[in-house]
């Protein structure tokens, strides 16, 4: 199962990259929730989280690098820093993400976003 959930994840992070909006949503389960660490919901479902990401896609310098990862049987952490365009221009945020990984997809990811940087 270990190998199973990290080979889910990579897939859904390969695909964030590509902004490969169909490959992405696909690593999401049907009934998959998005939520911050604090217990707000971002998204319930894969039609939420697919559309909640489409405006993101659209960004140009839009990149999340890996900086570490931990797989706990099918729970896989990780923490990554996303390069985005933000309003106030190009910048970064620090993204600590837990995955819930069954029957071969995401069926729920926390996060928790910190140190966020404007590029001057």
């Amino acid at each position: 199962m270990t190998y199973n959930a990290e080979h889910v994840v990579q897939a859904q992070l390969d695909a964030y990259n590509q902004k490969d909006i169909d490959a992405w949503s696909n690593t999401y389960a049907p009934t998959a929730v998005q939520l911050l660490i604090d217990g707000t919901v971002l998204a319930r479902g894969r039609d939420a989280i697919k559309a909640n990401i489409a405006e993101r896609f659209k960004e140009p310098d839009l990149y999340a690098k890996l900086i570490s990862r931990q797989v706990f049987d099918n729970v896989v952490v990780d923490h990554e820093l996303i390069t985005r365009n933000f309003d106030e221009g190009k910048g970064s945020v620090e993204m600590l993400c837990i995955y819930l990984v069954e029957n071969s997809v995401i069926c729920r990811a926390e996060f928790k976003v910190f140190n966020k940087i404007i590029f001057k």
